[in-house]
């Protein structure tokens, strides 16, 4: 049973994250699709959904499975660590973006609101790769 609910998780977590592409890399100005992709991003990490947060980062599809593997552990270090320092992460919104056209990157500023009722604005720089928008 155990085994049939984490594939039916990773299925529809691979479905969200190819619909969420789709949408990020269609119809949408550069800008609005850097920013959904970012966003989307950020709330996978949020969700504990490391895979999806770790497939919305550019070049992560040929890195070693080592590698892999310690990114993976680092940001649930990470989640573990906000939990603790502001009971966690409740919400997520992307507020703005810039083109850097001399790195030919977007920089998207997203709001994080914390359980604590702080906030903090992050800057995550994008990068275009096969036609869509990927976290640097």
């Amino acid at each position: 049973m155990i085994g049939t609910t984490r594939a039916l998780v990773s299925i529809v977590s691979i479905a969200t994250i190819a619909t969420a592409s789709l949408t990020a890399c269609t119809s949408a100005t550069p800008e609005e699709q850097a920013m959904l992709t970012a966003q989307e991003g950020y709330k996978h990490l949020v969700a504990g959904n490391y895979e999806a947060f770790l497939e919305a980062r550019a070049g992560m599809d040929s890195i070693p499975p080592s590698y892999r593997e310690q990114l993976l552990t680092s940001y649930k270090q990470f989640m573990h660590q906000q939990r603790i320092a502001h009971q966690d992460i409740v919400g997520v919104q992307a507020t703005r973006v810039q083109m850097d056209s001399a790195q030919h990157l977007m920089q998207v500023f997203l709001l994080i609101n914390y359980a604590d009722s702080t906030q903090e604005e992050i800057v995550v720089p994008m990068v275009e790769q096969d036609d869509c928008w990927k976290l640097k």
